[in-house]
Formats: C-alpha cells, sequence, structure tokens
C-alpha cells in the first residue's frame, strides 16, 4: 500500500513466521520424527534447507512447551548429558512414570536444576515422592534447597553406584598395570573390559579365562572383589537394617583395602548410604533416564553436532517432550 506500507495478516492456514502452510509443516515434522532427527536427510528430501527444517523444528518445539501445562509428577529422574566435547552438558529431568523429559538446561551446576523447581508451586514440590539422581554435590544442594524433606527423597540408584566403584577399579588397574609394565609384566595390558563387565553377562568361556587374574593377588583382583561384593548387596531384599549392616560391612573391607581410589569410593558410598538404601527398597533407578540419554547421544551423532544449545535442547524437546508439536488452524 503507497501509504501504509508492506502489512501481514494471520492465515487460517500458517503459522505467524511461517513461509510454510499448516499441512506441509505438520508433514516436515512427521519426517523429522521418522528420520530421527537427521534434519539434513529431511531437507534433501523435502527440497528445503537445514534451516528451514530446523525453523520448522524450533516453532513446533515453542508451541508444545506453550501448550503444555506444568505437570506434577511422583518420580523424578536427573541426570547430565554431554552437548560437545571439553566437559560442556546440559541437565535433563525426565519424569520416571510417564519417561517424557520434562526440563533441559545449559550445564550440570545447581543453577540448571534449581531452574526447574522453580517453575513448581510449593504444592507440587511437596507431591515429590522419590528423586533419583548421581551422586553430584550441586544436584543435591538444590533438591535439598527446593524440595520438601529432600534427604527422604533423594535416591541414589545401582547403575550410578556401579559407575562409582567401577571408576574406583580402573583407577587401580592403570596404576598397577603402570608398575607392573616397568618390571616387564604385562597381565593387565587390554584387561580393562574384563574387569569392568557384569560378570552374570559373560559367557563362560570368557568368565573361565578371566579366572586366572580375578583369583590372583593382583591389587586389582581385590579392588574388583570388593566392587563385586557392593553388587551382591542390591540383591538382598531386607529390611532398611540388614541393608544398612550389609553396606557398613562393605564400606569398612573397602575402607581398609589400603587402595587410594577404592577408599574414596567408599567415603563417598558411606556419606550417601541413605540414599542408596533408600533407592533399593523403592527398586527406583535411573535406569529409564539413562535410555534417554542413549537416545539423545544417537541424535546428536545423527545431526553430527548441534551448533548450539538452543539446537540441541529443540531437538531433546522434540523427539522426547512428548510434546503437541503440530500446527492448528486459527
Amino acid at each position: 500500500c503507497p501509504e501504509h506500507g508492506v502489512k501481514q495478516m494471520q492465515v487460517p492456514w500458517a503459522a505467524p513466521g511461517s513461509r510454510f502452510t499448516a499441512m506441509f509443516e505438520i508433514l516436515v515434522i512427521d519426517w523429522l520424527k521418522a528420520a530421527k532427527g537427521n534434519v539434513t536427510a529431511v531437507a534433501s528430501q523435502l527440497g528445503m534447507t537445514w534451516d528451514q527444517v530446523d525453523g520448522v523444528m524450533s516453532r513446533a518445539v515453542e508451541r508444545g512447551l506453550q501448550r503444555r501445562t506444568v505437570e506434577s509428577p511422583r518420580r523424578l529422574g536427573v541426570d547430565e548429558t554431554s552437548f560437545k566435547r571439553r566437559h560442556q552438558y546440559v541437565t535433563v529431568v525426565a519424569d520416571l512414570e510417564s519417561h517424557r523429559v520434562l526440563h533441559v538446561a545449559e550445564g550440570r551446576g545447581k543453577a540448571a536444576l534449581s531452574s526447574y523447581f522453580e517453575a513448581l508451586t510449593d504444592e507440587q514440590r511437596g507431591e515429590l515422592e522419590a528423586i533419583a539422581l548421581d551422586m553430584h554435590g550441586p544436584f543435591i544442594s538444590a533438591i535439598r534447597q527446593y524440595v520438601p524433606d529432600a534427604e527422604a527423597k533423594m535416591c541414589f540408584d545401582k547403575f550410578h553406584v556401579a559407575a562409582l566403584l567401577s571408576h574406583a577399579v580402573d583407577l587401580v588397574r592403570r596404576a598397577e598395570s603402570r608398575e607392573l609394565h616397568e618390571c616387564g609384566d604385562d597381565r593387565l595390558k587390554r584387561t580393562r573390559y574384563l574387569w569392568l563387565s557384569n560378570p552374570t553377562t559373560m559367557s563362560d568361556e570368557r568368565w573361565a579365562g578371566f579366572e586366572h587374574l580375578r583369583e590372583s593377588t593382583l591389587k586389582t583382583a581385590r579392588a574388583w572383589a570388593i566392587k563385586e561384593a557392593a553388587m551382591e548387596v542390591w540383591t538382598l531384599d531386607a529390611s532398611a537394617p540388614v541393608l544398612l549392616d550389609a553396606w557398613r560391612a562393605v564400606i569398612a573391607w573397602g575402607r581398609r583395602s589400603r587402595l587410594a581410589p577404592i577408599k574414596r569410593a567408599m567415603a563417598t558410598l558411606r556419606d550417601h548410604l541413605t540414599g542408596v538404601i533408600r533407592a533399593q527398597q523403592l527398586r527406583l533407578t535411573n535406569a529409564r533416564l539413562e535410555g534417554i540419554n542413549s537416545i539423545i547421544q544417537g541424535l546428536k551423532r545423527t545431526a553430527r553436532g548441534f551448533r548450539n544449545r538452543d539446537r540441541f535442547r529443540n531437538a531433546i524437546y522434540f523427539h522426547l517432550g512428548g510434546l503437541d508439536l503440530y500446527p492448528k488452524p486459527a
């Protein structure tokens, strides 16, 4: 218009700011779901640019988040997942019952988790029954600040206890392997995965071949035996006092081991023992969240990395947030 210039009007068949019809955006969303987040493949198939496909995904996530009501989950899982190398992370919060991602935040500090709890009402925080997490200090601090009766709700599950102890065993193995190598003994060379494998999943042949190492007088064999004793405690179906005694016995053994990594791991376990026993009694596990993290890493590989955290966050919400993504007529 010569007098008023260019004016835009909203039409019922397209979202504001989009250069595509709503029906076409629905097609792109369906392709993105089928392609497991491979933006490049979808762009090639539909004759679009990478940025155009990414724009459709971003608008879909924005719609979904605007439509979503703040939920009141009973059981949460909290974990971090890597965004890029050099220790760049995002924090992911998921509902362990609906298996949906509720929150994605930059970093793995206290603020990343606090931002989720700040969006809840006091009543919703009080309705939380259990929170599965690792023993990361900033996460624990945020939960203590925002969740009523936090100490009775934090659970440190088997996956993270196993990871803690396996890391300690590997540190012992590495140090001992260096010592033995200097003496011309390479028994521990290329044995890392033997010590870290779950014995229940090892083949009979592999278990038999492992016998001469695990029954030796090596420091690594001693560290491994302590780790396996701790894992055996998880098989107990007993009262809290019985579990407490069993854990204390293993921790005492570890602290007498004269193996510095094992002693440090046992000190950490002792400090978080209440949450460990609670996870055991509730049979609460972060395994589903670890599964979500595996999907997230798959999305990252498919995309061959993300240019920034916002796009990474959008991809997580798009595929794992359980959001209503589709445009609707105005």
